[in-house]
């Protein structure tokens, strides 16, 4: 029974992923997210009973990252580095015979774990990843962690007379290659001068959408602490985030933040800083020389 299951997601998923750009759906791609995560699941189960050996669970791990790839090529606007439709034929004939294939897998990637789930704001350092940013030296960025479950929003704090509460709403980001980033959110801190938290951290749900050269969140941040009680040189910051499956590590690609004199009613655009994330602002290098950044529009609440 379990092999069945196995072999019939497998085929869905790929008879999914065998659409065009255009004619790949938003409820497509969420179909092809859960059943590529029922075949992680099974090629790491640990019970006795399973009915798959070592071997043909790395296997279907494997192909499970390739459907990752495949479904991230398909939401991508860029061509460079895709899973392509061509990749995806390879994998037919092992999906078809997948308790008997003993060949080198086609494609040099990894089993992607099932990704484990941390408390908001609790962070453990895993490996480092390399600058894959334009004009980056190559350095190994300290700043990736695992994933945690992205949402962990928090509600407008109770108004008090003469206070002013700061609702920030993220609309988009401007990458080069939007298009690739897997799974990505912002998690939103803020620190004072010694990069010390003022408040609870919190991070935004999965993007809603990604066009052209655009991550589109639209989600509003309650900021937990009346402006008025922010210490002097508090900033307000905002660190972009997304999965690597090769890597297999949630990661930091770029962060931006906003200065107390920033605060006010209306839209800004704040500029996008190479990783890691410097809290302290003490050495800051923009992460591209192109005009991408981080569209938000601030709402001041007074009573």
């Amino acid at each position: 029974e379990t092999r069945g299951l196995v072999l019939q997601w497998a085929v869905f998923i790929s008879s999914i992923l065998y659409v065009k750009k255009r004619e790949h759906t938003k409820r497509e791609w969420k179909e092809e997210k859960r059943l590529a995560r029922h075949l992680q699941k099974e090629a790491q189960s640990q019970h006795n009973n399973s009915e798959f050996t070592e071997d043909q669970k790395k296997t279907i791990a494997k192909i499970a990252t390739c459907l990752e790839l495949r479904s991230a090529a398909l939401q991508s606007t860029q061509s460079q580095d895709e899973f392509k439709l061509e990749d995806l034929k390879k994998l037919e004939p092992i999906l078809k015979n997948i308790l008997t294939y003993n060949k080198e897998f086609p494609f040099d990637v990894q089993p992607v774990p099932l990704r484990k789930i941390l408390a908001p704001g609790e962070e453990e350092h895993l490996e480092f990843e390399e600058d894959d940013e334009e004009g980056g030296a190559g350095a190994g960025s300290p700043d990736s962690f695992p994933a945690r479950v992205p949402g962990t929003l928090l509600p407008r704090l109770p108004s008090e007379p003469g206070m002013t509460l700061l609702t920030i709403n993220i609309e988009k980001i401007g990458l080069k290659d939007a298009g690739q980033c897997i799974d990505p959110y912002i998690t939103v801190s803020v620190k004072d001068l010694n990069g010390i938290d003022l408040t609870p951290v919190q991070d935004t749900p999965v993007a809603l959408r990604k066009e052209d050269t655009y991550v589109h969140f639209n989600v509003d941040i309650e900021i937990q602490k009346h402006v008025e009680k922010l210490t002097k040189g508090a900033a307000i910051f905002f660190e972009f985030k997304h999965y690597k499956p090769k890597k297999r590590f949630t990661s930091t690609k770029c962060f931006a933040f906003m200065e107390m004199d920033e605060i006010k009613p209306g839209a800004i655009v704040i500029e996008l800083y190479k990783k890691p994330t410097d809290f302290k602002r003490k050495k800051l290098q923009l992460l591209t020389k192109k005009p991408l950044y981080l569209h938000l529009h601030q709402t001041l609440h007074k009573e």
